[in-house]
């Protein structure tokens, strides 16, 4: 049984198909272009991704902060030997003192 719609795009015809094709080719065409134009960006963003790393690493701040991150573990492992030491210099003397 034909339903009243089912008539309708009968008698549209071949037209209406011809005019759906046409307006899907043209979003075809809009997003053919705007993916262009999304991949043209995220070249430029990867580029200036990789000048930012580039920059970041060899940086005068980023080597200074390197630098000072080795001075700070060498005073932190000099530290930790003093304390060791004076740990060991404060169980000697509590030894000697009870004999």
């Amino acid at each position: 049984m034909m339903t009243s719609e089912d008539i309708a795009r009968v008698k549209r015809g071949p037209a209406d198909l011809e005019e759906r094709i046409e307006q899907l080719m043209k979003q075809k065409e809009i997003l053919k272009s705007a993916c262009k134009k999304a991949g043209a960006r995220i070249g430029e963003l990867e580029g200036e991704l990789s000048i930012i790393k580039g920059i970041g690493i060899n940086s005068p701040e980023m080597r200074a902060a390197k630098a000072r991150i080795e001075e700070l573990e060498r005073d932190n492992k000099i530290f930790k030997e003093d304390i060791d030491r004076l740990s060991e210099d404060k169980h000697n003397l509590e030894t000697l003192l009870r004999k």
